[in-house]
């Protein structure tokens, strides 16, 4: 059978950068998935996607679908048939559907009766027959939250489809795909390249794109622009400010990339950099250039689409369009300057958190007691923890923020500093945020931490009491990476914090506003089972979470130790055997509960094996003692480990059920008492 490369190619009106990389995934995803199901074979399929082109290659493809035997059976030979022996209308329904006669149909035979059978191979079809449905179909199955019309079409897509080429090695496949006939006619550059081009032949789609200034694979384009940039800014003696959902973005607006290094007025400077490079990165797709310390230079590295043979218009034309964008920069921030922070707080009685909850200004009230609060538990400076509070949400009031809303936070520390507030204060303006994603940065000072504990437990707490809590995938307000953001600070900073203070404390602050039943208990157990997730990226085994998770410990820098502690003891050679034990143990007691008041007699032991447990748990009762009370739960599990031998011992030679009823109760309150030493650091039987 020939098999052969295909290439599909969709060429389209420039589709939106930040969705090009999606919908190419999912367009090869799609194609994919519709060739393994129609049983083509093939070896690989590679995705291509530029400004103005979605295409996949398929390698090694079958030019058949492979053969089927097909197998359907039909109504029962007794209800295929009358008293006179003539077909029943259902047997010939039957027989006409599968194109034959009913006298044709074979017979099946089982231990339950005979059936009528239809037996047939059935050839596959041409990849020719089936392609342009195939392809029609995954462009619809497309992420396309807003697809559009064009001209007098009723179809749809998400951009403008001005041309569609399928070829099968050098033959074309015909066939219609969203009202557009398949061809030879590939667009090149859009100024490059003079004219549509034919192209002969699938395996020459690259070559021919690049000779006309098309870089069709987006990694190439990707890691050209990268390569430009840095050997620019090297040039610059400088470091250009890159990161990657900016460089994927750029990488889906260009063709052939060309990088360009541009200047702007050294007076802009004075405009705090963050601003600056949120405008350059974020409104013009441009790269900032910092020098060795991180500070900006007035020079930014820009992707044009074309090789010109006059940059420096280029360059003058880009330098023109900053300008103003920098200027507004310069005058949000001088003109904020002229406001202190302080001033600004009760404007934010004019700005609604939550309908329920009220307003910005109510919520800076419950942070500043909170930080303040929690500034007391952990030793921070009080006073300054309830300023930086009371100011956080101040910045939101000003020109900039208002302009710029992705610079929060940061502009607060500038002009914090510009009122003459403790550094303390105004780094914790900016810091309240953190972490902001994943793998993000901690507050780096004890009031920057206070802060922003209080902020995301208000958030908690005020959500989950009017009963808006999270609901699948939909969480509005973030809860699940506040939550974590709470973990992450309370285990890397090693505090001595408790949820169930903190929800309790931040509960008061609100006063009548939360109503919500079981609040406290609702908020802990959310945050709590953030753990999982935090674990399951960092490799670690849900059951050992679970383990820990069972005990319910409510301080998360003590929750981690125990998950740590579990970790290690769950790679020692009597750990499974140790897991089997406690869940018999849990299994005994819970079909036998015993009072807590009967406690284990010395003098009623019978059995040496009974003697040794008894003695062997209280050596070690007395040795994890002080471990558990340093929270030093690995130790401790270490020397638990040392109770497999006489555990083993005691199972295998000691009837715990004995039929004397006080010698059954005494052997049953060993084993709560070897339950309760295991549970002092987490539930090792769900090891198991």
């Amino acid at each position: 059978m020939r098999t052969d490369n295909l290439l599909i190619e969709i060429g389209t009106e420039e589709l939106p950068p930040k969705s090009l990389v999606k919908l190419a995934l999912a367009f090869k995803d799609n194609i994919e998935s519709a060739f393994t199901q129609s049983d083509f074979s093939f070896s690989q399929i590679n995705w291509y996607a530029s400004p103005r082109r979605l295409a996949v290659i398929v390698e090694n493809l079958s030019e058949f679908q492979a053969d089927k035997q097909v197998e359907k059976r039909g109504p029962a030979v007794s209800a295929a048939f009358d008293e006179n022996g003539e077909p029943t209308k259902a047997a010939q329904g039957w027989a006409r559907s599968n194109g034959i006669d009913v006298d044709q149909a074979e017979r099946l035979k089982t231990d339950k009766g005979e059936w009528l059978l239809y037996q047939a191979q059935v050839k596959g079809r041409a990849i020719g027959q089936v392609l342009a449905v195939i392809v029609e179909d995954a462009l619809k199955g497309l992420p396309i939250p807003k697809p559009m019309r064009w001209g007098s079409k009723s179809t749809q897509f998400i951009r403008p489809v001005h041309t569609v080429t399928m070829l099968y090695g050098a033959d074309l496949i015909e066939g219609e795909v969203l009202d557009v006939a398949s061809g030879r006619i590939i667009c090149g550059h859009r100024f490059h390249s003079d004219a549509p081009f034919e192209l002969d032949h699938a395996d020459s789609y690259l070559e021919q794109l690049k000779r006309h200034y098309v870089i069709a694979d987006h990694g190439q384009r990707k890691a050209k622009i990268l390569a430009q940039i840095q050997d620019l800014a090297k040039q610059e003696n400088a470091v250009a400010d890159v990161n990657d959902e900016l460089l994927d973005e750029v990488t889906a607006l260009v063709e052939w990339p060309v990088a360009l290094v541009a200047n702007f007025d050294e007076s802009f400077l004075a405009v705090p950099k963050e601003a600056l490079i949120y405008t350059m990165k974020d409104d013009q797709k441009y790269f900032p250039l910092l020098d060795g310390n991180g500070q900006l230079k007035s020079k930014f590295i820009f992707i044009t689409n074309i090789e010109s043979k006059d940059p420096q218009t280029i360059v003058s034309g880009n330098e023109k369009v900053i300008r103003p964008r920098l200027a507004d920069a310069e005058f949000f921030f001088n003109t904020d300057k002229k406001q202190t922070l302080e001033s600004r707080l009760e404007s934010l009685k004019t700005v609604l958190f939550q309908k329920q909850l009220g307003t910005v200004y109510e919520k800076s009230q419950r942070i500043a007691s909170m930080a303040k609060n929690i500034a007391s538990m952990v030793g921070a400076d009080q006073d300054a923890s309830y300023r930086a509070g009371l100011l956080c949400k101040t910045d939101l009031m000003t020109n900039m923020v208002m302009e710029f809303p992705d610079v929060q936070g940061v502009m607060g520390m500038h002009y914090a500093r510009v009122d003459g507030e403790a550094e303390a204060v105004a780094v914790a303006l900016n810091e309240q945020y953190m972490p902001r994603f994943a793998g993000d940065i901690l507050p780096t000072n004890d009031v920057s931490l206070c802060v922003a504990l209080a902020d995301k437990i208000d958030t908690l707490v005020g959500i989950f009491g009017i009963g808006q809590t999270p609901k699948g995938d939909k969480d509005p307000f973030a809860l699940r990476r506040a939550s974590i953001g709470v973990l992450r600070i309370i285990v890397e900073k090693n505090l001595p914090l408790d949820l169930v203070d903190l929800v309790d404390a931040s509960i008061v602050t609100f006063e009548d506003k939360v109503k919500t039943q079981e609040l406290q208990t609702k908020v802990v157990d959310f945050v709590l089972a953030r753990f999982r997730a935090w674990y399951a990226e960092q490799g670690v085994a849900a059951g050992v979470v679970q383990a820990v998770a069972a005990n319910r410990p409510t301080r998360p820098a003590n929750f981690a130790a125990r998950v740590e502690a579990v970790k290690s003891f769950n790679t020692l050679e009597s750990a499974d055997a140790l897991a089997a034990a406690n869940k018999r143990v849990a299994n005994i007691l819970a079909k036998n509960a015993i009072s807590e008041e009967i406690s284990f007699d010395p003098t009623l032991i019978q059995e040496s094996a009974e003697k040794a447990l008894a003695d062997s748990l209280e050596l070690v009762e007395a040795r994890i003692q002080p471990m558990i009370e340093q929270s030093d739960y690995a130790s401790a599990l270490t020397v638990l480990a040392e109770l497999r031998q006489p555990i083993d011992a005691f199972f295998e030679n000691v009837m715990v059920m004995a039929e004397d009823e006080s010698i059954r109760r005494n052997r049953l309150s060993l084993l709560s008492r070897l339950r309760g030493l295991f549970l002092c650091c987490a539930d090792i039987s769900v090891l198991n």
